[in-house]
């Protein structure tokens, strides 16, 4: 199968273009980055442009079966500062990757939205995909709306896509200078010697999935003749202090932690309801909280190393 990943050179995708080549599959990419230095990209057909630019992704998305849309150039604390930069590089770019699948005859497209954004503060956790969609960042904001144009263009031209809406990845590859990525960016931190930022009470509660589990869901997505709206995520939720706690254990260092006032666009608690993925794909996460963060240190003290 012939798969293009864009985003191929962020922490998600580029696990994910690893994963697919190593699989038999031949792969493409468009990042606006040059290739991470982490990473052996032999094999990979790696295309830097801009979503933008329509007429250049027509060209690359020619003889490609399935686009897996893996990229975002803000995350929810950035977001908000620039709405405008937000609409203009993330959803217009979303859509003149629909015009040119329509152009270049590509219907199949998996898209990564958000499960942690999308529904705002929910009333119901675990969060099922039908719950109301009311997000409090511009980030989830247009998440959604680039959900809808793929709802719009499968009625109207025949696209078939997938949408995931993943919970917060961590692992392996996770960049510790991020501004996404609490694990990550704890774990950098920790490495250095600074101080953790906990912004509130640290009670806030994600559901946090190790990225080898959502690499593999994304995998299935890709390689099955299946549309639809499905959650990714562990199932269960963890505070900012749990992760912490867990963190001393991973590392055998005792963080320091500066507190901060509580932000307004971060969702208080957040678990998803991954029952329709594990249905649908036959799928389930197999890796631990704790098996997941010792291998993240691991990574990170290799990296430093």
């Amino acid at each position: 199968m012939k798969i293009l990943v864009i985003g191929g050179n962020g922490f998600i995708g580029s696990r994910l273009v690893i994963e697919l080549r190593d699989s038999g599959h031949s792969v493409r990419v468009v990042d606006h980055g040059e290739p991470r230095h982490d990473l052996d990209w032999s094999g990979v057909d790696y295309h830097r442009t801009s979503l933008s630019d329509r007429f250049a992704l027509t060209r690359i998305f020619h003889g490609i079966d399935v686009i897996c849309h893996c990229a975002s150039s803000t995350v929810p604390s950035t977001s908000n500062l620039d709405p405008v930069r937000d609409i203009e590089q993330n959803l217009i770019g979303a859509v003149n990757v629909l015009e040119a699948m329509r152009a270049s005859n590509v219907r199949r497209i998996v898209y990564l939205s958000s499960g942690g954004t999308v529904y705002g503060n929910p009333r119901i956790v675990p969060v099922p995909e039908e719950h109301e969609l009311s997000p409090i960042s511009s980030y989830g904001v247009v998440k959604v709306a680039i959900e809808k144009y793929l709802l719009m263009y499968q009625a109207l031209y025949g696209v078939e896509p997938v949408i995931l809406r993943p919970s917060n990845p961590y692992g392996p590859g996770q960049m510790t200078s991020g501004l996404q990525g609490l694990i990550g960016s704890f774990l950098g931190k920790l490495a250095e010697g600074s101080e953790l930022p906990v912004w509130g009470d640290g009670e806030v509660v994600r559901d946090y999935l190790y990225i080898g589990d959502l690499v593999g869901l994304i995998r299935l997505a890709i390689e099955r003749p299946t549309t639809g709206i499905f959650n990714v995520g562990s199932g269960t939720g963890c505070t900012v202090n749990e992760i912490i706690s867990e963190l001393r254990r991973v590392t055998g260092l005792e963080p320091q932690i500066r507190r901060m006032d509580g932000r307004s666009f971060d969702v208080g608690r957040v678990v998803l309801d991954i029952t329709r993925a594990k249905q649908t794909f036959g799928w389930a996460p197999s890796v631990r909280l704790d098996e997941g963060l010792d291998l993240a240190w691991q990574w990170v003290r290799q990296r430093r190393s």
